[in-house]
């Protein structure tokens, strides 16, 4: 039996087991995750996706979602999808704009451009995704090489339980610490779950 094949951004693990436990389909489809680090080297993630192709659909015969949007592969996921008819990617550009609806980003975007986008899972893990994988706690000096165009932080939250405060706090200190406003905007899962319903 070919059951559906998700292969998924590690980044995601909390908000595509909610969706898929709200859908029903938690128990219906094989979910496989890469390393959410692959973000600080993009160029990596279609090696990764084609070596777990080859191992849980080898033949190409499997229903697959890729739950990434481009994520700075420069069209390479997208090579990958028009390859293997049976593959299917989230829409958009990043996990921001498919978190708030492309409207809603497109609108963030005009209003100020220069603008660094968290999700819950990037605020939580700011220290060792962009602090550290950027290498500022040893070299603090380049913040400003690397942020000095940017004006604010956008929290994009998927949460909206107990837990939302603590990722509000993580958000701040982010922003804090790389001498920008702070935002707040709670989008929740519904723009994910849509698209997930669409590709899947």
């Amino acid at each position: 039996m070919n059951r559906p094949l998700v292969l998924a951004c590690g980044a995601l693990v909390a908000e595509l087991r909610a969706v898929l436990a709200a859908d029903g389909l938690a128990g219906t489809v094989d979910v496989h995750y890469l390393p959410a680090n692959l973000h600080n080297r993009p160029d990596g993630i279609v090696p990764a996706l084609e070596e777990m192709l080859a191992q849980h659909d080898p033949d190409g015969i499997r229903p697959v979602l890729v739950a990434y949007a481009d994520c700075g592969t420069g069209g390479g996921l997208d090579h990958l999808v028009e390859r293997r008819p049976n593959l299917r990617r989230l829409p958009g550009a990043h996990c921001y704009e498919f978190f708030a609806g492309s409207a809603t980003f497109a609108r963030l975007h005009d209003e100020q451009p220069g603008t660094f986008y968290l999700t819950d899972f990037l605020a939580k893990h700011f220290d060792a995704l962009v602090w550290q994988g950027l290498g500022l706690d040893r070299h603090p000096q380049l913040r400003d090489a690397y942020f000095g165009h940017y004006t604010r932080v956008v929290l994009l939250s998927q949460t909206d339980g107990p837990s939302l405060d603590t990722v509000i706090a993580a958000g701040e200190r982010a922003a804090q610490l790389l001498g920008l406003r702070f935002e707040h905007h709670p989008v929740g899962l519904h723009q994910f779950r849509a698209v997930i319903g669409k590709v899947a």
